[in-house]
């Protein structure tokens, strides 16, 4: 069927409005944008008043130096993303494979530390690595104290992703290897596995987006990331709102290269990623 007749997910769960509709949704759109300006204008206002827009706050950024020193914070955080993701990504897969095993004491081990995982927060087991672990004489650098904790509470998504995708490979694909007398772990390395993967790369990259919004508590272990950076610029020059904007703006950025490259992928790889303006979700 072509893309022009196949029915979109929006035409499934949503019925077209009528012109009545329409016009409604037009003018509450309208009021809603006026209100948002008018929030907006507030806001900058209340920062004029108060002094925050003054030059002083924001001259610093016409400094090399602080651009250097906030890149060398920027690289921190691309460091323990990288790190995190790729402890996830080797985690998430083991669990999967546990979870999805023929034993059920393994299936069932995996099942309660996907689901720990998954609902511990993060910043717990942050605070876990931080504060308990030195207790038994583990000694851990500041890198591994937020890089560990991220990447476990990373790994419990990521499992349940991948197995996402394992039970998206239609079924007969794997009943066909085993008529050939592939064992079971053979068949799911070289004939469901590399399918899976088609599936699930603009989730995992996307889950990046998750990690690196979760490194941001890193100044809990005093760790030179961006965030941890800026409140140093923020002490030396008692510029809290002009800091804190400027690295809201490289964290957006960040977040939609990020976003931007799993999009791509799918587009790609013919994997539709499904949201509201998904068109024609596969």
């Amino acid at each position: 069927m072509s893309a022009t007749n196949s029915t979109s997910m929006r035409d499934a769960l949503y019925e077209a409005p009528g012109p009545h509709t329409r016009r409604r949704i037009r003018f509450w759109t309208a009021i809603s944008l006026v209100l948002v300006a008018a929030g907006i204008g507030l806001i900058v206002r209340r920062f004029y008043v108060t002094g925050q827009l003054a030059p002083r706050y924001w001259e610093l950024f016409a400094r090399p130096t602080t651009w250097i020193f906030l890149g060398k914070g920027f690289l921190g955080t691309i460091e323990v993303s990288l790190m995190a993701g790729l402890i996830a990504i080797v985690l998430g897969f083991l669990l999967m494979l546990g979870r999805m095993s023929s034993s059920r004491v393994l299936s069932g081990i995996c099942r309660v530390i996907i689901n720990f995982f998954r609902g511990v927060p993060s910043l717990l087991l942050i605070y876990f690595f931080f504060l308990v672990v030195p207790t038994y004489g583990v000694k851990m650098s500041s890198f591994w104290m937020i890089t560990l904790p991220v990447g476990l509470a990373a790994s419990g998504v990521l499992a349940e992703v991948f197995r996402g995708g394992m039970n998206a490979v239609p079924k007969g694909q794997s009943e066909a290897a085993y008529s050939l007398g592939m064992r079971k772990m053979k068949v799911t390395m070289k004939i469901v596995f590399p399918q899976a993967v088609r599936y699930v790369i603009p989730s995992l990259i996307s889950q990046l987006v998750v990690v690196v919004k979760d490194t941001t508590v890193a100044y809990v272990v005093s760790f030179p990331d961006m965030l941890q950076n800026a409140r140093v610029l923020i002490t030396n020059y008692d510029a809290l709102v002009s800091v804190y904007f400027v690295v809201a703006i490289l964290y957006i950025l960040v977040n939609y290269a990020i976003n931007h490259l799993a999009v791509s992928l799918a587009r790609r790889s013919g994997t539709s990623i499904i949201s509201r303006t998904s068109e024609n979700p596969v």
